[in-house]
């Protein structure tokens, strides 16, 4: 499935110029046209799928299967890159610009002017995580997801 109005959409048909560096029947990489750094790549299923929830865990996995790859490729091919960043922004106010899934691989180094500003600190009560916590549980539970034990690893009394 596409959307002729997706540029992505467009790019993994070949309508649009990209710079391929993966393609698979599930996901291709390119270079983004505008880097944040050299080398900066988006991982793109060919399907079109606007939003996080709209990938299958096999898509989603095979996402990060190939960021891993190219991460990986990142550092081994001579463009300066001393780490690297994985990122996917998922609906307009995370900063999603093009409504099809993709995550970022940024090459990064020191000075590359690449920064996530966040109000770190916030350090809530610990009562304020656990009903947290509890809305994220019923969410799932509401979906009918998988849900891991509450009292989580290492918690008193697990074997």
């Amino acid at each position: 499935m596409s959307d002729p109005a997706c540029v992505f959409c467009r790019i993994v048909a070949c309508e649009l110029p990209a710079t391929f560096v993966h393609a698979d029947d599930r996901v291709v990489a390119f270079l983004d046209v505008d880097p944040v750094t050299p080398g900066h790549l988006l991982v793109v299923p060919r399907a079109h799928l606007p939003a996080l929830e709209d990938l299958d865990d096999d898509t989603a996995g095979r996402m990060l299967q190939v960021a891993k790859r190219m991460a990986a490729a990142l550092r081994a091919s001579g463009l300066r890159c001393e780490g690297v960043n994985l990122f996917y922004a998922d609906g307009e106010a995370a900063g999603q610009e093009v409504f099809h899934a993709h995550l970022h691989v940024f090459p990064r180094h020191e000075g590359d002017g690449f920064e996530v500003s966040a109000r770190w600190g916030s350090n809530p009560a610990r009562e304020e995580l656990e009903a947290i916590g509890a809305r994220i549980r019923a969410a799932l539970d509401a979906r009918g997801q998988e849900q891991p034990d509450a009292a989580g690893p290492g918690a008193p009394g697990r074997d």
